[in-house]
This record gives C-alpha cells, sequence and structure tokens, in this order.
C-alpha cells in the first residue's frame, strides 16, 4: 500500500516538474537538435556570443524582477536603455572625431560617464515608482506611458541621428576581459550584478519586503511595512540597472540609436516568467531568472542558425511569452 502512495507521489512530482518548467525543457530540447543538425552550433564563439547576449539581457530582466515580484511590471525598460545607450555613446565619443555630438566637449571619464547614466535612470525610476506608490496608478499604465515619453526625450535629444566614433576604451569593454580574455568583462559585470540581486532579495530586509508586498500588499501594510517607500526603490533600482545595461550595450554594439533596446522589456518580462518569477506577485528567484534569460537567448540563437527570418523569430518569441504567463497562470489558479 505504502509503494502504490509513494509511485502515485513520484508521479505527480515528475508531472509538476514536467508542467512548471515545460518551456525549459522544450528550449532545450531544441538547442540539442540544433546542435546535431547544425554541428557549428556548438562552439566557443557561439557560446561566447550566447554568453554575451545572456549577460546584458540578465541585468535588465534582474530589474523588471523586482517590478514583476510586486505584481507591478515595467514596460519603460527597453526605451530607458536605449537613452542610456545615447547618453554613453555621446559623452564618450572620439575627442577627434568629425560628427562629434560635443564638438568642444573633450573625452570624459568613463566611470563619470556611468554615474551620469545610472542618476538620469534612476530619476525616471524615481518618478515610475512614484507614480504607481502615490498616483496608484496601474503600472502597466505609468510605464507604458514612461516609454513613450522616454523614446520622446531620446528622439528631442538625438535628433533620431546615429552615434559612433567611440572610443577605443569604451569599446573595449565588451571585447577585452580578464585572464587574458578568457572572462569578459561583460560577464563579470553581470555576474556582480546577479550575486548583489540575490543578497538583496534573499539576505536584507528590503528583500523581505518586496515579497511580502507580492504575497499581499494589504497585510504587509498592517504589519508595519512601508510599501510606498519599498515600491519607489524597486523602480529606481531597475531604472539603474537598464542604465547599466544600456552603457554596456552602447559598447558592445560600437554605437548607438532612438532604436536600441527596443522591446528589451518583453524579453526581459518573458525570461523571468520562464525562470519561474510569477506574475501574480511574491514568487521569484534570481538563479531562475538567469535560467530564463539564457533559454531565451538560446532559442533566438536556435533560430537563427536555422535560417528562420527574423519576422518568423518574432512570431515564435511572442508565442513563448504567450506560453510562459499562461503556465503562470495556471500555476497559481492551481494552489487557490
Amino acid at each position: 500500500m505504502d509503494n502504490i502512495v509513494k509511485k502515485k507521489i513520484d508521479k505527480k512530482s515528475v508531472a509538476r516538474f514536467l508542467e512548471n518548467n515545460a518551456i525549459i525543457i522544450l528550449m532545450l530540447f531544441v538547442a540539442v537538435g540544433v546542435g546535431i543538425y547544425k554541428p557549428s552550433f556548438v562552439s566557443m564563439a557561439s557560446f561566447k556570443n550566447l554568453a554575451l547576449n545572456t549577460a546584458v539581457r540578465f541585468i535588465i530582466a534582474a530589474g523588471v524582477s523586482g517590478c514583476l515580484i510586486t505584481k507591478g511590471t515595467d514596460l519603460s525598460a527597453g526605451r530607458v536603455v536605449g537613452l542610456a545607450a545615447c547618453i554613453s555613446a555621446i559623452l564618450l565619443q572620439k575627442a577627434d572625431y568629425t560628427d562629434k555630438f560635443y564638438p568642444n566637449l573633450g573625452e570624459m571619464n568613463m566611470l563619470v560617464v556611468l554615474l551620469i547614466v545610472l542618476a538620469v535612470c534612476a530619476v525616471i525610476g524615481v518618478a515610475n515608482g512614484a507614480i504607481v506608490s502615490f498616483f496608484k496608478v496601474p503600472p502597466f499604465i505609468a510605464t507604458l506611458g514612461m516609454q513613450t515619453l522616454v523614446y520622446g526625450l531620446c528622439l528631442v535629444y538625438t535628433g533620431a541621428k546615429p552615434i559612433g566614433g567611440l572610443k577605443r576604451n569604451y569599446t573595449l569593454l565588451s571585447t577585452s576581459g580578464m585572464f587574458e580574455n578568457r572572462l569578459p568583462y561583460i560577464i563579470l559585470i553581470a555576474l556582480l550584478v546577479g550575486i548583489f540581486m540575490w543578497f538583496l532579495y534573499n539576505k536584507t530586509r528590503h528583500g523581505k519586503y518586496m515579497y511580502a508586498i507580492g504575497g499581499n500588499e494589504t497585510a504587509a501594510e498592517v504589519a508595519g511595512v512601508n510599501c510606498n517607500r519599498t515600491k519607489i526603490l524597486i523602480y529606481t533600482l531597475a531604472a539603474a540597472l537598464y542604465g547599466l545595461a544600456g552603457f554596456i550595450l552602447a559598447s558592445k554594439s560600437g554605437g548607438a540609436s532612438v532604436n536600441t533596446g527596443m522591446g528589451y522589456e518583453l524579453e526581459a518580462i518573458a525570461a523571468c516568467t520562464i525562470g519561474g518569477v510569477s506574475t501574480n506577485g511574491g514568487v521569484g528567484k534570481i538563479s531562475g531568472i538567469l535560467i530564463g534569460v539564457l533559454v531565451f537567448e538560446l532559442l533566438k540563437v536556435s533560430l537563427q542558425f536555422m535560417g528562420v527570418e527574423t519576422s518568423y523569430t518574432y512570431i515564435v518569441q511572442g508565442l513563448v511569452i504567450i506560453i510562459a504567463v499562461a503556465l503562470d497562470l495556471r500555476k497559481y489558479l492551481a494552489k487557490k
């Protein structure tokens, strides 16, 4: 009798695991299939490219995750990344570049530019958090409006012109690394962000407050949690991370434009959901987010190696986002 019960429990556990990780398992099968069909897919160059793309997207997804855990979202992420990339590229152009945005501006220090970018993006995050917290505007609407506003500011600021002619030491950020370039600086930065976010989510009062708000905001308020302050901090940190991602992305791309980062917020939300961050709030791990981003990037790289047109790639990505959210809602309803 006990054996029968154990077998039933084991079957339920396996079924639950397969259901909870269906997309991840499917993506891995796709990657294995592509590796068999296209042997060049399994190469160090391919893995390095995958790792670099994952690093930038992971930083953005880490920022979005806090918003999702508190039952919010941030649709302004991609445009903030684009603004950060444009500001970084403008301030870090070569002094002798013929089409320099600020002709009389000398060469600025990279760290100073990074701090400026983080400060500008943090202000946007404070605005998002304040609108959501004090004016009680739904996060979807508040950040959608901010997305359009930031895009407009970026258009006005840059004149919709592409920005290039970046300093060599800035572009080296994405092409060099430690241990004879075996550990690219971009990946190292992403690892440090991951460690910081893990510590923040698991070992600090802020992290406990964040999960409490996502679980039951009313109960969190009754328990003495300053929900407004916590939300503002979450959105501010998220925007600062978008700024960091934009700074890195401009270096990696060798330039920037108003379309840099377009659609990245949807990829980040999808990656978070695939990685176990519930859109219903209160659930999410940094390790899961990393897996989600990696799997989503693996899908895109696999489609590219298979020669799938970009138009169809967007269709597949859209389907993955819908399925991921649908599975998340199903898990939530099953618990009720």
